[in-house]
């Protein structure tokens, strides 16, 4: 008996997972329903799509990579620093919302993801509204 596909392997794995952060910041870095959220960022977004990849690697049951490399993910404190409200937050959801909508994933998969990254995005607001 085998084990079902994890959501990493289910995104196409690491190039999967790879090209749905890439095609969040592609769509954080032009759309204008992002300029807040995208303002919060640095001029290069590099870095940023590097640390996304390695997150979602982990968090959807591929290698660890984010924590090998930098440690328990903590992050709320990571996001600490930056002012995130409602606003902040939609807009990041709306920018992931439309890269998974593109991904070719099962739509259960979907769904899911959707529910759990909502609940993280609420979870890293730290202003009120």
């Amino acid at each position: 008996m085998t084990s079902p596909p994890t959501p990493f392997e289910q995104l196409g794995g690491d190039a999967g997972v790879r090209r749905l952060g890439d095609r969040f910041y592609d769509i954080m870095d032009s759309a204008p329903e992002a300029a807040t959220i995208r303002a919060l960022h640095a001029r290069s977004l590099k870095a940023s799509r590097e640390k996304l990849h390695l997150f979602l690697t982990g968090w959807t049951g591929g290698p660890p990579a984010y924590v090998e490399r930098f440690g328990h993910p903590r992050l709320r404190m990571r996001h600490f620093p930056f002012a995130i409200g409602a606003r902040e937050r939609d807009e990041w959801l709306w920018c992931m919302d439309q890269a998974m909508a593109e991904h070719p994933m099962p739509d259960e998969l979907r769904a899911h993801l959707r529910e759990r990254l909502h609940q993280l995005a609420d979870h890293m607001r730290n202003q009120p509204g």
